[in-house]
């Protein structure tokens, strides 16, 4: 999704190629044999197999809303988000996959993480100011899950900013934008195929 969202924002053309993870295509496993998405092939046949790596080139190459004019503050508070929250939220969404673990002590250390950004959003509408930066985008879609993990009690929390912040990115027309479906590739489908590729 903050791949999807940096490539829009960026204005970077790609060829957009839907795949099952439950049925990965063999040409999807041979640009990446880790088998994840997103993946990003491009025109000289060098693959980014990371959101974080395919927004940070995205932007390198155009960033015309400015989303890396913060500079490194964002990426302080996106490791955060990648590290102790998503650790978090994984335990805390899928407590059958980790069945040594307390889902609800998981869920108290994400709020406390999310605690913080209630602070920062107190001060300004987004992240690291009065615009939306990468942080925002690169932060939101994880905080989404969380929220929808249990929507009754995320309301319930004294988080009115960054419920006011998440909302408001779930109905931006980037973000509707980049949700459209789309058909699952196959390999017999001439317009699509088994990852991003960037339009030569």
């Amino acid at each position: 999704m903050r791949a999807r969202l940096a490539l829009a924002a960026s204005e970077t053309q790609v060829e957009h190629r839907e795949v099952l993870l439950r049925d990965k295509p063999a040409q999807m496993l041979a640009a990446s044999p880790k088998g994840t998405v997103p993946v990003l092939v491009l025109p000289d046949g060098q693959v980014i197999a990371e959101s974080l790596d395919i927004m940070r080139w995205a932007l390198d190459r155009n960033d015309p809303r400015g989303w890396l004019a913060p500079g490194e503050v964002m990426f302080e508070l996106v490791a955060i988000n990648d590290g102790p929250f998503k650790a978090a939220l994984d335990r805390y969404k899928y407590p059958n996959r980790y069945p040594d673990e307390d889902a609800l002590e998981n869920r108290a250390r994400g709020l406390e993480i999310l605690t913080g950004l209630e602070a920062r959003l107190a001060r300004s509408p987004c992240l690291c100011g009065a615009e939306m930066s990468l942080a925002d985008a690169a932060i939101f879609p994880f905080v989404r899950q969380f929220a929808h993990t249990d929507r009754e009690w995320f309301a319930q929390q004294a988080l009115p900013h960054l419920q006011a912040w998440l909302a408001a990115h779930l109905a931006s027309a980037i973000f509707t934008g980049v949700m459209q479906k789309y058909p699952v590739w196959t390999a017999d489908r001439d317009a699509d195929g088994a990852a991003l590729r960037v339009a030569p």
